[in-house]
């Protein structure tokens, strides 16, 4: 509400209370969402647990809605039975991401109670009327409605889930209770048979598991207004004491400089993008923005996301199988001076970069000085000759580890997630590994014949669909690459 940074003080020391808007479950979820879930994962489930919070994290369902009732009757499937099965398909898409499941997940369907007890309140403060069974939240009886969006009556988005009504006092009143119409699922009530506006939803389960004020509010940008702005005076004439300490909004996922959502249809599904890239390059990607700034989806950055990704593990693979040959050493005896002021450069810039505002694109970054010095230890001639080397390497690589996870990039095998980059490298590229192992063999042939027009050719071929060859005294192997063209569009970007 006051449009800056604030200290972060909890209601109650050592905990904290939060509540994020989830999905309308009519279909798989998109990478906009995916964005959502994964600032809130960084959030709630790494960061202040991290810092030793006790948290309380409850995000909802909506599995009553006007868009699940059309898709339903469009498939000729039931609705709660459709948005079930679309619950279902959006936590697998979570467990892709690396995002932890909430502490609660309430479903509409199940806190109908909860719900009408919250709009008879709100009646019975006199600031709703019930025109023909359903009944309209009167903005005109809360005085500061706008006061989160700065925005005023007349700016409301009508036709937007504020729906169009002449009946209605004020065109900006919004349904609590809608009543019921042939064919749709319902509930009785004490205005009559019907099911619940999309707004009072949140209002109703987030005073359920966490009171009328809590710490934090949660959700993407286009949230803010109707429906956060709702939400704050439903829940201010249910209960007047009700208060949000911080609302959290993160930005918008655009393609061509547009929103992404369903009803633009520009829009990516997180099933669709992790077809070719791995869930962690989409996970890495989303986290390298700031989470209040808009980000820009293209396939340039998805590359450079699992290049990058590609970079690190293969470093930590590398640490993790030199320390394996070397076990019989102590690890616990310090390593040299300069590797732990390193570690004390890198530690301190995270964890800067966490504390103000969840700066996770500065903490990426501050991971350039650890992985360089651990390359060179593991694959240079002066860094092989260092003292206490093997000290150095797992006293960073455990460095490294630990930030990683608090970002939800580990994995549980680096082994495993280099082979699946591998995987949807190849898928990218159309080519099988047979095919490029079959390549790599015409190259050398084509070395050793002195035909070196068509061994550069061969590179060429395969680094134009994203196939690096790499050559060492043991010979040549691949890594995912980046592919040329795209390349060449990011160097003359950054000029």
């Amino acid at each position: 509400m006051s449009r800056s940074k604030e200290l972060f003080r909890p209601r109650v020391e050592g905990r904290v209370g939060m509540y994020v808007c989830g999905v309308t479950a009519y279909d798989l979820s998109h990478i906009g969402h995916a964005r959502v879930y994964v600032t809130f994962d960084v959030l709630y489930s790494r960061y202040l647990q991290h810092l030793k919070y006790e948290v309380l994290y409850v995000r909802n369902f909506t599995d009553v809605d006007d868009k699940i009732i059309a898709r339903a009757n469009e498939l000729g499937e039931d609705p709660l039975s459709l948005s079930s099965r679309f619950c279902d398909e959006f936590h697998a898409d979570m467990a892709y991401l690396h995002c932890l499941p909430p502490s609660v997940e309430p479903r509409v369907s199940n806190h109908m109670d909860q719900i009408i007890d919250m709009i008879k309140q709100i009646f019975d403060n006199g600031c709703a009327y019930k025109i023909d069974g359903d009944v309209y939240f009167s903005v005109d009886k809360f005085s500061a409605y706008g006061r989160l969006s700065g925005r005023k009556l007349e700016d409301n988005r009508a036709g937007e889930r504020v729906a169009l009504d002449s009946r209605k006092k004020n065109p900006a009143d919004f349904a609590l209770w809608k009543s019921a119409k042939p064919g749709e699922p319902y509930w009785e009530s004490p205005w009559g048979p019907g099911r619940p506006g999309w707004h009072i939803e949140c209002s109703a389960m987030s005073a359920a598991y966490l009171g009328y004020s809590f710490d934090i509010h949660g959700g993407g940008m286009d949230l803010v207004f109707p429906h956060h702005e709702n939400e704050i005076a439903q829940s201010c004439a249910a209960c007047r004491s009700s208060s949000i300490s911080y609302w959290i909004h993160n930005g918008f996922v655009n393609v061509d400089s547009e929103k992404m959502s369903k009803s633009l249809g520009n829009f990516f599904t997180i099933r669709q993008v992790i077809d070719l890239y791995h869930p962690l390059a989409l996970r890495l990607f989303l986290i390298g923005t700031h989470y209040r700034s808009p980000i820009n989806y293209s396939n340039a950055q998805l590359e450079t996301a699992s290049d990058r990704l590609f970079y690190i593990f293969q470093a930590l693979h590398d640490c993790e199988e030199i320390l394996r040959q070397n076990s019989e050493i102590n690890l616990e005896d310090f390593p040299p001076k300069d590797t732990l002021d390193c570690i004390t450069r890198f530690r301190s810039e995270f964890e800067y970069s966490m504390t103000d505002d969840l700066h996770t694109p500065v903490a990426l970054a501050a991971l350039s000085e650890p992985l360089k010095i651990i390359n060179d230890l593991l694959h240079t001639r002066k860094g092989r000759k260092q003292q206490k080397r093997i000290e150095s390497i797992s006293a960073i690589e455990k460095e490294i580890k630990n930030s990683l996870t608090i970002l939800g990039l580990m994995p549980s095998s680096y082994h495993e997630l280099l082979l699946q980059l591998r995987e949807k490298a190849l898928k990218r590229a159309g080519l099988t590994e047979e095919q490029v192992l079959e390549k790599i063999d015409e190259r050398s042939s084509a070395r050793k014949n002195k035909q070196y027009e068509r061994s550069d050719e061969i590179r060429r071929e395969l680094a134009a669909v994203g196939i690096a060859l790499m050559d060492g005294p043991e010979g040549t192997t691949w890594r995912p690459g980046i592919p040329l063209d795209i390349q060449e569009k990011l160097a003359s970007v950054s000029q």
